[in-house]
């Protein structure tokens, strides 16, 4: 038996340098000017592993979250550990073709109980990758 997991990545392509996306991504406090996923967040340390933040969807209940591993100007990974299971997105900077950036974005669900919340919870969770994405790449091309 394998481990439970389910798992769903979107990129895009920008002509927007990294450090710009960067920039962004590691304002924490920003992220709902260019995320629509968010009507609020609160932040409480720096932009470092360990960090906790609580992020409210416009729709939804408060969820706290953890940033687990921060490689500056490269990617940063967050985690909502729910018990039995774990949601874990890592955003991530790639040199593209000819010099542009790709913008990585991959979810992974997994723990005893992704079998069962990771096709119901997944799609709900990264149904607006395509729009943050773009919104993110608009924003740093400007």
């Amino acid at each position: 038996m394998g481990v439970a997991m389910w798992e769903y990545q979107h990129s895009a392509e920008t002509t927007a340098a990294p450090e710009v996306l960067w920039r962004h991504w590691s304002s924490i406090a920003e992220w709902p000017r260019w995320n629509a996923g968010i009507a609020a967040i609160e932040v409480d340390g720096p932009f470092a592993a360990g960090t906790e933040f609580t992020m409210t969807p416009p729709d939804g209940e408060p969820l706290r979250m953890r940033l687990t591993e921060v490689v500056p100007g490269t990617l940063f990974t967050d985690e909502m550990d729910a018990g039995d299971f774990v949601v874990r997105t890592v955003h991530r900077l790639e040199p593209g073709e000819r010099g542009t950036t790709r913008v990585v974005y991959r979810t992974e669900i997994t723990g005893p109980a992704a079998d069962q919340v990771g096709p119901q919870l997944g799609p709900a969770i990264t149904a607006d990758f395509p729009d943050v994405v773009a919104a993110l790449v608009r924003l740093a091309e400007r």
